[in-house]
């Protein structure tokens, strides 16, 4: 696993594609912290990462986009199913990889409070390195999830572009429930509509009807059955349970200061879960 790690680590900037990253990071991060802390005479760094935690929208489909789907393209990937080294080695060094390139980025904006604190001694410098711990986790969820777009096509420009759309959703979670309606019939209907397609995201990863129908149908009969019992219970819960899975809603914890160990656990279990579904993606190809 450690020369595949250290193997795409070193394509990264063999490439350029590293030092355009970092690049672009810097700079954009750069910005926002002279306008807002040093310009701005603010001592609140924590304000300036949520300012830019857009970019995660932006450079994380860009820089994932090539991990898997180059692969699949070059028909590279079929070198990885006669590989001595396991699949799921493969996988986690390559996902290693393009968070270390990320960690680089964050190891140096790390060092933005303290030059502040080198000019005020008041400067929060508990909360501010909270709001980084939180954000180089939030980037290593979005990372994670980047991988496994770029594992489902061939083309890099499709799996940028469902990244960009998938982590927009995610960051404008808040917002969105706000456009659904609350009463209990409608959400009853969303979250049913919701559940089928979970069954056809089944079948179509286990190719197997009969799972993927017994999923579909006993999902729909526990909804139905619990709102013909109890149908107080759906009034605003998709909307409470879409802001619960917002990711960017549980950065905002991070930026006062708290190091919320529920929101820790979600977000390394985000990229967890993700990195094991790349797995078992590109083993269902290894075996089709």
């Amino acid at each position: 696993m450690f020369a595949i790690y250290k193997k795409e680590l070193l394509n990264y900037f063999t490439s350029m594609v590293g030092f355009v990253f970092l690049a672009v990071f810097l700079a954009i991060v750069g910005v926002y912290f002279w306008y807002t802390n040093i310009g701005g005479m603010s001592g609140n760094f924590e304000s300036t990462l949520s300012s830019v935690t857009f970019l995660f929208v932006i450079l994380m489909p860009i820089l994932t986009m090539k991990v898997m789907a180059d692969e699949n393209k070059q028909k590279t990937d079929q070198l990885l199913f006669t590989s001595p080294i396991s699949i799921t080695k493969v996988i986690v060094g390559k996902y290693l990889a393009v968070v270390s390139l990320y960690a680089i980025g964050v190891l140096i904006i790390s060092t933005y409070p303290l030059i502040l604190f080198h000019y005020s001694s008041e400067i929060r410098l508990a909360t501010a390195y909270s709001a980084i711990i939180g954000f180089f986790l939030l980037g290593s969820a979005y990372i994670a999830i980047g991988i496994f777009i770029s594992s489902m096509t061939e083309s890099q420009l499709i799996a940028a572009v469902v990244s960009i759309i998938v982590m927009l959703v995610t960051f404008l979670m808040p917002q969105l429930t706000k456009m659904l309606p609350n009463d209990g019939k409608s959400q009853v209907i969303i979250i049913a509509i919701v559940w089928l397609l979970c069954a056809w995201v089944v079948y179509s990863n286990t190719k197997n009807l009969i799972v993927a129908s017994v999923v579909g149908v006993l999902g729909e009969a526990v909804i139905w059955i619990g709102y013909r019992v109890k149908p107080e219970i759906y009034n605003k819960m998709l909307s409470k349970g879409l802001n619960g899975m917002s990711m960017s809603q549980r950065f905002n914890d991070f930026t006062l200061g708290v190091l919320d160990y529920s929101a820790i656990v979600y977000y390394v279990s985000i990229a967890f879960l993700f990195v094991f579904l790349t797995i078992q993606m590109t083993k269902r190809k290894r075996f089709s």
